[in-house]
């Protein structure tokens, strides 16, 4: 009899998903908020984001299990929301990627000083593989690398809680008056922090039905959103918020962050704990991400699920973001942003949207009306989509330079 597969592989694939963006991003991207505000902004956002995730997950009802949001939104919605829906799914997935190779490269010429572009290819080349394997090598890497960031993670924080200064924690030293406006800047950020949507078709076919895929969900939002305010807090009660400056000022980008943290720590061991920490949260997001863009994109183009059919999924996820890693890097905070912005529409808007279909019986013909269902009635399903509209317009009220922005 084949082993069912555990709660916590599934759990560990969506926090590490979710976990690689958010840990790298959130401090940098909170600096303005500070404390109080980025952590409301961060739980508020994994509640929303959880149950939109679950509403995706009962919209698949009845389907095959190997179908992901291409069918389910065709049939659904129509072709030209289809069509927005795929543009915007495959824009997200592949800017996280592009994202996570460009940081993955300065860190590892950082460590070993070969080039940030061979860093990056040698990165993308070696990891890749693990999605062209298999979902069970992903889930099994992704325990592994759950387990090295949770070591790291302990033992750098732990260097740096033991230095927690309440003002600054707190903000006492600083003149700011209101945070609450940044708060708005930040959101895209927290809400490709709760990413992993994209993953969702993933975890029903790995499980083979919903109810197991949701609590697998809810254990992932949960691990992540525990990993997310303990760094914010370590981070912020360590490092004075008018040091976000330079951090801010190169994008956010990772390796600005790590420098900055090791100038105010002074144990090295603690500050390369740090250094393995950032490695394995890009790597773990990394394959997660890479996971279920290769799932979605297999279904798109009808790719099969044989060696070669399994190559031109791998081809079509992995080598444009490492294109466009090599020809254009930019800021890793601008990314996430511009992703956060595009992230709603499939993680806000279209899942309530087909939430809603399938409780006016449109879903599928085999769906059981008694089956998995995602909570909350209609109020639910407005509420979600009005943080996903909000959380797009303060983006670009953000690009427009109509929200406060905090400069350090």
């Amino acid at each position: 009899m084949e082993q069912k597969p555990s709660l916590v592989g599934g759990a560990c694939i969506i926090a590490g998903v979710c976990v690689g963006a958010g840990m790298l991003g959130l401090p940098s991207a909170g600096a303005g908020a500070w404390t109080l505000w980025s952590v409301l902004a961060v739980v508020l956002t994994m509640v929303v984001m959880t149950v939109s995730g679950w509403m995706l997950l009962e919209s698949y009802k009845g389907y095959p299990l190997r179908v992901s949001f291409d069918t389910v939104t065709r049939d659904l919605l129509g072709e030209k929301v289809n069509a927005l829906n795929n543009l915007s799914v495959y824009f997200v997935g592949g800017i996280l990627l592009y994202a996570y190779i460009t940081s993955a490269g300065l860190i590892i010429d950082g460590m070993t000083g070969m080039g940030s572009q061979l860093g990056s290819i040698l990165f993308t080349l070696i990891f890749s593989l693990l999605v062209w394997h298999s979902t069970r090598a992903v889930d099994r890497i992704s325990v592994l690398l759950v387990i090295l960031m949770g070591l790291s993670f302990v033992f750098g924080i732990s260097g740096l809680s033991l230095n927690i200064r309440l003002d600054l924690l707190l903000d006492r030293v600083g003149s700011e008056v209101s945070y609450a406006p940044y708060a708005l800047v930040m959101l895209p950020v927290a809400l490709t922090s709760f990413g992993y949507h994209h993953s969702v078709s993933s975890m029903r076919a790995y499980y083979g039905e919903e109810r197991r895929a949701s609590r697998a969900i809810l254990g992932g939002t949960v691990i992540a959103l525990t990993f997310y305010l303990i760094w914010l807090v370590s981070v912020f009660g360590n490092l004075p918020r008018s040091e976000f400056g330079p951090v801010i000022e190169q994008g956010g980008n990772v390796d600005a962050l790590l420098k900055a943290l090791g100038s105010v720590i002074e144990s090295k061991a603690v500050a390369n704990a740090l250094n393995g920490f950032s490695m394995a949260a890009i790597l773990s997001s990394f394959i997660g991400v890479g996971l279920g863009v290769f799932d979605y994109l297999a279904d798109l183009f009808k790719f099969d699920n044989s060696r070669a059919g399994r190559a031109k999924s791998w081809g079509v996820t992995f080598l444009p973001p490492l294109l466009l890693s090599l020809l254009f890097p930019f800021g890793f905070l601008v990314a996430i942003g511009y992703a956060g912005a595009v992230a709603t529409l499939w993680t806000c808007i279209i899942p309530p949207l087909l939430a809603w279909k399938v409780r006016a019986g449109k879903g599928h013909a085999d769906a059981q009306p008694q089956g998995f269902r995602a909570p909350g009635g209609v109020v639910m399903i407005g509420g979600v989509i009005l943080f996903g509209v909000l959380t797009a317009a303060f983006h670009l009220l953000n690009m427009a330079g109509l929200l406060p922005a905090y400069t350090g």
